[in-house]
């Protein structure tokens, strides 16, 4: 599971003895108690209990802790620690997609930030349904949606209440994009096809729950990369 809260990476990954350590900055042990100060760098929680991610949780409602790079929880029980973390928030479904046209991937530029389009579902309206609909509407293209590329997870609060979105986000040709233009009502001020190494110099001033969709998208299609 991949979870973004203040823009920063929570992994949740299942346990294993043979984890490797020395990729981290920062290892704590099971029960061990967090401190903010003590969060710097990449971060490693072995066997994390549901107490310190009730902690962590808090720690990063509360404060911005910019020496923060990623933290991965390593747990026993990976199917519980993730249905603790959705029963700790409200959860909204959004959709998106990386739409591509022969070379080229499409990419939107919107409240100061490169982004790909995506946008909440409408009740009962299926995942793939809603990233089409989103996408044609925020770029004004006509789009094939192909194979499913992720899931992110993104935790904020609104009006004092835990949000937890779910963005699936899908592979996708352009059908047409003669009458292209950006949705200005979604602050969309620019849409732009670009080549790889121009996607991933955008990326640069982005989220990084954005960053991790464009670099999952090219390790499916390293045919883009050059």
């Amino acid at each position: 599971m991949k979870l973004f809260i203040n823009d920063k990476r929570i992994k949740v990954i299942q346990y294993v003895p043979s984890l490797p350590v020395y990729e981290y900055n920062t290892t704590f042990e099971a029960n061990e108690e967090l401190l903010s100060i003590n969060l710097v760098g990449k971060v490693l929680i072995k066997q994390a209990t549901a107490r310190q991610l009730e902690r962590l949780i808090r720690l990063m409602e509360l404060k911005r802790m910019k020496k923060l790079e990623s933290i991965t929880l390593a747990v026993d029980n990976y199917e519980f620690m993730v249905e603790f973390i959705k029963d700790q928030f409200k959860i909204i479904k959004a959709s998106g997609g990386i739409v591509r046209k022969q070379e080229k991937v499409l990419m939107i530029f919107r409240l100061g930030k490169w982004d790909l389009p995506k946008g909440k579902a409408k009740k009962r309206e299926e995942s793939i349904k809603c990233a089409k609909r989103e996408v044609e509407e925020e770029c004004s293209i006509k789009v094939e949606v192909r194979d499913k590329i992720c899931s992110v997870w993104h935790a904020y609060v609104r009006k004092g209440k835990r949000i937890l979105k779910r963005t699936d986000w899908y592979e996708m040709n352009c059908i047409d994009d003669s009458n292209m233009q950006p949705q200005l009502a979604e602050f969309i001020e620019e849409v732009k096809w670009m080549h790889y190494k121009d996607v991933i110099r955008s990326v640069k001033n982005s989220y990084a729950s954005i960053q991790d969709v464009v670099d999952e998208y090219y390790t499916l299609h390293s045919e883009l990369v050059r």
